[in-house]
């Protein structure tokens, strides 16, 4: 297989001080199998995935006389993978892809951790991108490394590849479902062969996977709005704990887990997912309505206008106003050429901070009092700037709804959150938090009100939750056994 990446190491530049207060959005994949110049699809659909991870992203395609090609870059898809003397060494009818924000392994930028990843087995190649988190990978890595093998990054991805070359099984898709029986934690799956494309999600299916058709071929794709950009039609979800194999006779659905109660990340409908997608037929951007909906029922406040946070505090702000009767307005404006790679040269431009990505709208907001809608609190650094740019304006008074219940627990399922003793909400109270910030009123949705947006009538139904709330309220579907044996503390049974 030949690899078009020109260097094996390269350090990016540190994420801005707005992103640096935001959970992060995992990684995205997506494949295509069945149409002439896969990777072009490919190439897309990760563009559209790409709020999913910034850092970096790659593609391996396979075609008929050249064999295995692939192609890792630093960076955004579309610095990348729309250059057509790098596409044109992507030949084949069927390809894989990924975007990535790191969640284990090396922080650092490493070309080698970079998915998909690669194995030559006994009966041909295979390629695996991942979307999720391995609880169990440092154990997995110790065992596997014991017994001779030979890793490459620092990614727990790369466990599965070695899983699969150890098993016994008499193909590539069952040799996948052998190494995935002695995965933990969350996992959608990607993977091709020369002539085949596999879906897989974990048995509680933590992290989302859709199936496509466009034409004769089939798509796979973290989110529906990918499917959009090439033109497919969304057929359905890929179940929970289910793996579909795809080839030239069509969709085969395997069931090869224990099946387990469902728990889609809630955080999807929060944050991560974009709002153009949807889950269980029901779109985001009315979920995240919604939400600002039962924000505005459980937490009035006296105010003139209702402004989101940019962007993802939009639509919930929008339902805010809805509800609420307060006008809604555009206070802070975003500028959307700031990306995450910029490099701040000076000292001086590093403590503008926020203000290089956010603005206020000096003349809507004066004299104003303001309820600012945020999709979430994580340190709470950003909240206090964007508070002090609200006054700085001259806000008569500001308020911040925020339209997810406290994150008091990290995530160990494939977001990168920061330690525990890090997040605002794990040491102290909404009224804490309040007086820490130093804004006139600081409410969060309530996890039962969460619900409810989502679709649950009658709330939280706490004996067996229809989603994993870890980060709300310590609740792990999947114990992170890594994690606890480094000396993470779960939370007491009651």
């Amino acid at each position: 297989m030949s690899d078009t990446s020109p260097t094996d190491t390269l350090f990016m530049p540190p994420a801005h001080p707005f992103d640096d207060d935001k959970l992060k959005e995992e990684c995205g994949v997506f494949g295509v199998v069945g149409l002439a110049d896969a990777a072009n699809f490919v190439a897309l659909g990760l563009h559209a995935l790409q709020h999913r991870g910034q850092e970096a992203g790659g593609i391996v395609c396979h075609d008929p006389e050249q064999g295995f090609n692939s192609a890792r870059r630093f960076g955004y898809v579309r610095d990348n993978f729309t250059k057509a003397s790098l596409m044109e060494t992507l030949p084949g009818p069927i390809a894989i892809g990924h975007v990535r924000y790191s969640t284990a392994g090396s922080k650092g930028a490493v070309i080698r951790d970079v998915q998909p990843f690669f194995g030559e087995f006994s009966m041909g190649g295979a390629a695996i991108a991942h979307n999720g988190n391995i609880t169990n990978a440092v154990a997995l890595r110790r065992e596997l490394v014991e017994r001779g093998s030979i890793f490459q990054s620092s990614s727990d991805s790369e466990c599965i590849i070695h899983l699969m070359a150890r098993s016994l099984q008499r193909n590539i898709p069952e040799r996948m479902e052998d190494a995935l029986r002695r995965v933990e934690g969350a996992f959608s799956v990607v993977a091709m062969t020369r002539t085949k494309m596999m879906g897989v999600r974990d048995p509680h299916g933590v992290r989302p996977l859709v199936l496509g058709r466009l034409g004769e071929g089939w798509v796979l794709s973290s989110e529906t709005c990918a499917l959009d950009i090439i033109g497919a039609e969304f057929i359905r979800e890929i179940e929970p704990g289910e793996m579909v194999v795809i080839s030239a006779e069509g969709v085969e659905s395997r069931f090869p887990f224990r099946p387990k109660p469902s728990k889609f990340c809630i955080f999807e409908h929060v944050y991560f997912s974009r709002p153009d997608s949807s889950y269980g037929g029901r779109s985001v951007y009315e979920t995240r309505r919604q939400i600002g909906v039962e924000l505005a029922r459980e937490n009035p406040v006296d105010a003139d206008i209702v402004c989101p946070v940019p962007d993802s505090g939009t639509p919930a702000a929008i339902g805010y106003s809805q509800e609420s009767g307060i006008p809604y307005a555009m206070g802070i404006i975003r500028n959307q050429y700031m990306g995450r790679t910029f490099i701040e040269p000076t000292e001086q431009i590093r403590n503008m901070g926020v203000r290089l990505k956010l603005n206020v709208n000096r003349a809507l907001i004066k004299g104003k009092r303001v309820v600012l809608v945020d999709d979430s609190v994580v340190r709470g650094t950003t909240t206090r700037k964007v508070k002090d740019m609200m006054l700085d304006a001259g806000a008569a008074e500001v308020h911040f709804r925020i339209a997810s219940p406290p994150t008091a627990w990290p995530c160990f399922y494939g977001v990168d959150t920061p330690e525990r003793e890090n997040l605002l909400a794990a040491s102290m109270t909404e009224e804490e938090m309040r007086e820490h910030l130093t804004v006139d009123s600081l409410k969060f949705i309530s996890l039962d009100g969460l619900y409810r947006a989502v679709g649950e009538a009658k709330g939280r139904d706490k004996a067996c939750p229809q989603y994993c709330d870890a980060c709300f309220s310590g609740e792990y579907p999947v114990t992170p056994s890594d994690k606890v044996e480094s000396g993470f503390k779960l939370q007491a049974a009651e």
